[in-house]
Order: structure tokens, then sequence, then C-alpha cells
């Protein structure tokens, strides 16, 4: 069962987001800001955290980044603000997910689900979709039976990428994580890289999405 905290000052969102928790079958507890949903962290584990950004006492952005102090717990973030720029500090700061309100409680599930079955399995040996195969241990690239040549780095960007299938990642966050603090680049890199990479994959290009004033996310599309 997944157990999880709702973090929001208006009552109605944390009882529509609790009502339908339960009917998911989720052990749903609720904190009403920052400094509540902080407290309760530290005495007890949960498996996936939504909690808002605009709150009083401590907001969502602060609330964050003391909880990821101290606990490696997934956090979606919610907010009514669309700006890129709040996207890209959660990011930055370590979230899981971005839900813009209004959102549908139904589609907040189905979030919460794949966040917390993304943090219970860990780290995949093999990813496969269809054609599509990576061996993680081996490094190895197949399209549609055919072992693809690419470099260590494009490698590492595409299993990064599928690690975090759905989850949209920043430029500044792939430098950080593929290429590490000592990497003296810049943004271009990751664009090239991806560049790359969508041309090696072929038919299965379009599951690297390019998220605009954002960056990039891997999405299997119907084909």
């Amino acid at each position: 069962m997944i157990k999880l905290l709702i973090v929001d000052d208006e009552v109605n969102v944390r009882n529509v987001v609790k009502e339908y928790s339960k009917a998911a079958g989720y052990d749903c507890h609720e904190a009403s800001d920052g400094l509540v949903a902080l407290q309760m962290i530290k005495e007890q584990d949960f498996d996936v955290v939504v909690m808002d950004i605009m709150m009083p006492n401590l907001d969502g952005f602060s609330a964050c980044r003391e909880i990821k102090a101290i606990k490696d717990v997934p956090i979606i973030m919610l907010s009514a603000r669309q700006e890129v720029f709040d996207k890209l500090l959660g990011f930055e700061l370590g979230i899981d997910d971005y839900v813009t309100k209004p959102f549908t409680p139904r589609e907040l599930m189905a979030r919460i689900k794949a966040v917390s079955e993304r943090s219970k399995n860990g780290l995949q040996q093999t990813y496969e979709y269809g054609g599509l195969v990576v061996d993680v241990v081996g490094r190895t690239l197949t399209v549609d039976g055919e072992r693809i040549d690419i470099t260590p780095k494009e490698f590492d960007l595409l299993v990064y990428l599928m690690q975090h299938e759905k989850m949209a990642l920043t430029r500044d966050a792939l430098l950080d994580k593929v290429w590490k603090y000592n990497f003296y680049g810049d943004l271009r890199t990751v664009d090239t890289h991806i560049k790359m990479l969508r041309q090696s994959l072929g038919p299965y290009r379009d599951y690297i999405v390019t998220l605009r004033g954002v960056g990039y996310k891997f999405e299997v599309q119907d084909k």
C-alpha cells in the first residue's frame, strides 16, 4: 500500500486527494503547511509526498529543500502557477513530478502510482520497449534487432532518461547528473547529444520528447 502525504493549505484540495487516494487503496495523511509536513516526515516514512508551492509558514520549495536534506522521498509538486521558472526550480531541488492546478484527481493518482513504482523498482538492468532494447550492464543498444554503436556519454544520457521515464528533466539537471559537476560545458552540449541519440534510435526517436522552455523527457509513443 502506498503511504501518501498530501501537503496543501487548501482544505478542499486535501479532501479531494484524500477521497481518491482512499478509493485507490492508498494510506493518505495530510498536512496544512510545509512546517507540519517536515515534522511528520522526520517522524515517519512516506512513499510519496504531494505538496503545494504557495503555503503559509513554510512554502513548498523551502519545504522540499529541507525534506531532501534528511530523506530521499519522492515529491510531486502542485502549483496554480504555470511559470517555467517554478518548474525549473522544482526539478533542480529534486522533485519527481510537477502538476499544475487545476488538475484531474485521476491524473494525479496515476502520477502518484508511477512515481511510487519508479522509486520502489530502483534501477533496472534492461529497458525494453518493443524493438528498442537497452542492456545497462552490457552497455548495448539494440534497435529492431540491430546493434547500434553510440558514444559512452550518449549511452549514459539515454539510460538516465529511461530511468526517469515520463519525468520532465531540465538541461541543467541532465548536465549535473550525466556529465557531473566537473563538466564545464554549456546547455548546447545536451541538445547536441539528444540530436545524435535520436538519429541512433531511428523509428523510436520520438520517445525522447522535447519540452519547450524546460528540457526533455523519455515517453513511449504509440506506434
